[in-house]
């Protein structure tokens, strides 16, 4: 049983009845009581929700929202980072568009019939990919303050969330993912509470509008002993992945599962997730230990390109050979790695993947941990992948531009084995594509444009997305979102999570604030 850092605290060798949270990470039993009570009293907090009531037992709204069209478009004389070997970065380029499809991209293009967006003072690009982001708890990124920050605000709040606060808070994340260009994200649900839980995220998913793979957990403070509810997965698989699925190919279904710092669950676990064929993703640690070693994984027979691992900061040789081998992903939480990795050498990690070749992909953790924006992520990660004069990384080559942007498009598709869709601007491939305006007051004078990516993007300058060929942003506005409905329901169900909580999290007024 390992914590969040990956060391293994003496309460953490209790037995297998140990409360865990969904990280692995052991829960005082000190909170025990607290979250009883807050259990019981839930359902008498109403917040409002599309599901009619906090407490609903089947919170999923009968029918998607308006979805934008897959139109014919034509991005006209662009300045494109491609990410695609083949094309490469090129000063001025079109990209047709037709279907969701990416059908062209060349100089000059001719094109009959199509929709033209003047892109000739825009940087067009793949949308993001990002591979590791815990979205129940969007809505509670401000829960933190000094001295109670991501795990005590997360432990004090996991058994407070209702279903309608789970749609809430993803469907905030998915929308505030749009508009900073994140077109894929790997939602690591791990606070399933139940199947009404999971419904609601999945029906934030559905009209989310986003590409996504949902990897359904546990929940916080479940026995270490005691595996995932997989009676649920399959229920789950039939209902919104089979033939009457909502998804339109958008979302798969995987597993995130706590590691084998419990061996017997682990080994239980998957031999179910084998049975099923479910994509895995796992914390692998970010402190001076862990439990969870990639050489061990693969001599367990798991390691592999459907095995994603996340942090790996303890990491030795043996461990990114076994990565290498069995070309198993590795998902960074720039921000995240920083706060919380106190195994340190964070940038020296980074370098040594880097060199072996592992697939690097970039992510937020939580947004209490690191603000949903990966020009921010690109950009920390650049500045600290550089090689320190008479350390271990002296001889290791920096990262460089090229490097940082595949990390966070095309390496993060790889990790989500969805490189043959999307993550690049590639003929074939899905519509997932980004304008960035290039003459914005921080971006200007535009030189080198993948420097400008990296450097000196922000979300603000995300002028258009398409998702799946459908326009979710354009003229810098979110078109397919209802914006203001969304900060409203996530603030109130925030207050109601707050007020369930207590403690310091009490709210000032029993009124949940206006929007």
């Amino acid at each position: 049983m390992i914590d969040d850092e990956g060391s293994v605290p003496a309460e953490g060798r209790a037995g297998p009845d140990m409360p865990m949270d969904d990280c692995g990470r052991p829960v005082p039993r000190s909170l025990l009581g607290r979250r009883a009570m807050i259990t019981a009293a839930a359902a008498a907090v109403a917040v409002p929700t599309v599901f009619g009531g906090a407490a609903s037992a089947a919170p999923v709204p009968a029918k998607p929202g308006r979805r934008p069209h897959r139109g014919h478009y034509l991005i006209k004389g662009g300045a494109l980072v491609s990410v695609d070997p083949g094309i490469g970065t090129v000063p001025r380029a079109d990209v047709e568009i037709r279907d969701g499809r990416i059908v062209q991209v060349g100089p000059r293009l001719k094109v009959r019939g199509a929709e033209v967006i003047d892109a000739s003072r825009m940087i067009v690009m793949p949308g993001f990919v990002e591979s590791h982001y815990h979205m129940w708890s969007a809505l509670g990124r401000n829960f933190v303050s000094e001295g109670f920050e991501y795990f005590a605000a997360k432990s004090a709040t996991v058994a407070a969330y209702q279903p309608g606060d789970f749609y809430h808070s993803v469907l905030l994340g998915l929308a505030e993912c749009a508009g900073a260009g994140i077109t894929t994200v790997n939602n690591w649900s791990h606070n399933v509470r139940g199947p009404a839980y999971a419904d609601a995220e999945l029906a934030a998913h559905r009209d989310g509008l986003l590409r996504a793979r949902y990897s359904y957990g546990h929940r916080d403070g479940q026995p270490a002993a005691q595996p995932i509810d997989f009676a649920d997965i399959d229920r789950v698989r039939k209902q919104w992945f089979g033939g009457a699925s909502p998804f339109e190919g958008l979302v798969e279904l995987g597993v995130n599962l706590r590691g084998p710092g419990q061996m017997g669950t682990f080994l239980a676990e998957m031999e179910q997730v084998k049975a099923r064929g479910l994509k895995v993703s796992v914390h692998s640690g970010q402190g001076p230990t862990t439990a969870v070693h990639a050489a061990d994984l693969e001599r367990m027979g798991f390691l592999g390109p459907d095995f994603l691992l996340c942090h790996a900061l303890p990491f030795d040789e043996a461990d990114r050979q076994a990565m290498v081998r069995t070309k198993a992903p590795v998902s960074f939480s720039v921000h995240s790695e920083l706060r919380l990795g106190t195994a340190g050498g964070f940038h020296g990690q980074l370098l040594r993947m880097a060199a072996a070749g592992i697939t690097i992909s970039l992510s937020f953790d939580a947004s209490s941990l690191a603000p949903i924006n990966m020009f921010e992520s690109m950009n920390v990660a650049w500045n600290l992948g550089i090689p320190w004069i008479g350390s271990d990384t002296a001889a290791l080559p920096p990262l460089v531009f090229k490097q940082i942007i595949e990390m966070a498009t095309l390496n993060g598709a790889r990790a989500l084995g969805l490189e043959k869709v999307t993550g690049s601007i590639t003929p074939g491939k899905r519509a997932d594509v980004l304008l960035i305006r290039q003459d914005d007051l921080n971006m200007a004078p535009a030189c080198d444009i993948e420097s400008a990516v990296v450097r000196s993007a922000t979300p603000a300058n995300v002028d258009t997305v398409f998702v799946d060929g459908r326009l979710v942003k354009r003229d810098g506005r979110l078109t397919a979102y209802d914006v203001r409905g969304i900060v409203r329901n996530a603030a109130a169900s925030a207050h109601a999570v707050r007020t369930r909580a207590g403690g310091r999290l009490t709210p000032p007024t029993a009124t949940p604030p206006k929007f």
